[in-house]
Order: C-alpha cells, then sequence, then structure tokens
C-alpha cells in the first residue's frame, strides 16, 4: 500500500512559532511501523497520482485561496481510485463555513452566525440581533483568521466601507464576539472518532487570534470529561468517518461551544509525542485495512 502525505507549498507565514514540523514527525513514525509512506504538494503537477493507494489530506495550508482547484483535484485524485483521507465529500462540505449551519440545524451548541452573500451590503442591524456591542465578520472561505474583522457600534461607519469591499469578493459571516475567546479556544483531537488529546489556544493580550502566527500561545491542559464528551458528539453527526478531527471552541458557562470544526488540514498538536503518533497510526489501520 502506497500512501502520501499530501502538504503544499511551504509558505512561512504559516509554520512561523511552530515548534515541531509535525508532518515530517508523522511521516517518519508511519515509515518506522512500515509503512510506505511519502510527501506530496497538492498542486504540483508532476506527481502521477495513480501511483498512491492512499491520499492524506495534511497540510494543503493554502487551498483556501486556490479553493476551485483544490477541489477538482481531490475530485480527479478521487476518481482515479485513490482512497482520500479525510474523505472528498467531507472536505468539500467543510470548506465553507455554510457548514456550521448545517451542524446548527441538529441541535448542536454552536457560536450563532448569519451569512452575507458576496456583492450584499452589511448593515448595523446585527447587534441588535445578537444583542452584542462587538461582532465577528470573517469570509465563508478562509483559514487563519484572514480577512477576519471586529467590529463595534462604535467603528461601525469606519468599518463598514471596509467590509463592503471584501463583500466583492466572496460570502462572508457575521458573528457576535464571544468574550470568553480571551479564556482560550480549546481544541479537541478525534483520530477516527476516538478522542486522542487537547490543546488550548489563548490570544496575546489585546488581540482576538488564537492562531501561532499571530501571536497565540498554546499550552496542554487536562480537560473535564464533560468537554471531551460535548467535543465528541459533533463527529457523530457526521455521515462519512474521519480519520482525523479537530473540534474548536470555547467554553461558554461551562459549557462547550463549536467555533470550527477542523475537517481539512488542522495542526494537530503532535509534538513529536509517540503515545499520540500512535493514536493516529492505528486509526489510520482501521480506515485502509
Amino acid at each position: 500500500m502506497k500512501i502520501t502525505i499530501v502538504g503544499y507549498k511551504m509558505e512561512k507565514k504559516f509554520s512561523q512559532g511552530v515548534a515541531n514540523d509535525e508532518d515530517t514527525e508523522l511521516i517518519n513514525f508511519l515509515i518506522s511501523k512500515g509503512l510506505d509512506v511519502v510527501t506530496s504538494i497538492w498542486n504540483d503537477e508532476n506527481i502521477d497520482w495513480s501511483n498512491f493507494d492512499v491520499a492524506i489530506i495534511k497540510s494543503p495550508w493554502d487551498y483556501h485561496n486556490h479553493l476551485n482547484e483544490f477541489v477538482d483535484w481531490l475530485e480527479r485524485i478521487d476518481k482515479l481510485g485513490v482512497r482520500v483521507l479525510n474523505p472528498v465529500e467531507i472536505i468539500k462540505w467543510n470548506s465553507d463555513k455554510h457548514y456550521l449551519k448545517d451542524i446548527a440545524v441538529k441541535g448542536l451548541p454552536v457560536i450563532p452566525a448569519e451569512y452575507l452573500d458576496k456583492d450584499s451590503s452589511f448593515s448595523n442591524h446585527f447587534f441588535d440581533l445578537f444583542k452584542t456591542e462587538k461582532l465577528v465578520v470573517k469570509p465563508c472561505v478562509s483559514a487563519g483568521a484572514q480577512n477576519t474583522i471586529t467590529v463595534s457600534r462604535n467603528n461601525f461607519d469606519e468599518r463598514s466601507a471596509e467590509i463592503e469591499q471584501l463583500l466583492k469578493g466572496q460570502d462572508y459571516m457575521v458573528q457576535p464576539f464571544v468574550e470568553e475567546i480571551q479564556n482560550g479556544e480549546w481544541s479537541f483531537l478525534f483520530f477516527n472518532g476516538k478522542y486522542s488529546h487537547c490543546s488550548l489556544k489563548k490570544p496575546k493580550q489585546g488581540d482576538f487570534r488564537v492562531q501561532h502566527y499571530h501571536g497565540g500561545t498554546i499550552s496542554y491542559p487536562v480537560p473535564d470529561p464533560l468537554h471531551i464528551e460535548q467535543a465528541g458528539a459533533y463527529l457523530k453527526s457526521l455521515p462519512q468517518s474521519t480519520l482525523y478531527a479537530r473540534v474548536d471552541g470555547v467554553l461558554i458557562d461551562h459549557s462547550f461551544r463549536l467555533m470550527e470544526l477542523e475537517l481539512i488540514e488542522p495542526y494537530l498538536f503532535l509534538n513529536g509525542n509517540n503515545t499520540l503518533l500512535e493514536n493516529y497510526y492505528q486509526a489510520l489501520m482501521t480506515l485502509v485495512s
């Protein structure tokens, strides 16, 4: 069985502040288990994808800037008979944040959101709708807080012009600003639906973005078993099993609330830990054996 771990053409901004080369550590671990594994770049035109039995979509961290091309590539290798993990349909669904509406409809706790179509107008009625003084506006297709903007009643006039300009490019979503983000965003990692570990990402002082390249910090506290169970409920709603899933959210009134369900290219916080790498390996073997 020939396996490829799929990444992207490296850009420093995405790896800045990450202590571990997670992909290399994962590949070396899988090779040590006797698997035939190589790396590849998803949009490398020189690769014959039919040579692979399994393509693990690991870190295509630029996919959101080339979404149509990325989806075409996924469908192409799927038609070649390559087993894609996570499944192509799951990835396509997860690539647009409208998926949060689907999750909310199933009754699972999600930060509330409204959606703005491309070329539509942004208005101040969202403050009253969400009963908040501060909003977060973000693209429906994005990663790493790209073009994510906070808007308050006080700076609405200043910010609205910027948002109107961004709306000329794509759909956006509007959410109430969640003050609990200052306490950190929890990331629960599951492999083939089984809980493995978690991390807690906190924004730097005066910011709301938790990503490491925006100055966020990462710790690894022991979570409450109840919150693990609550995070796992989102995966049970999926139509297919996933090799990996990162369930990101915040605690509001001591209960987990989803912000993002990461099923395409999440950093997994494996940190070279053999126990966590073994969890990943066992999940992979269950799915492909």
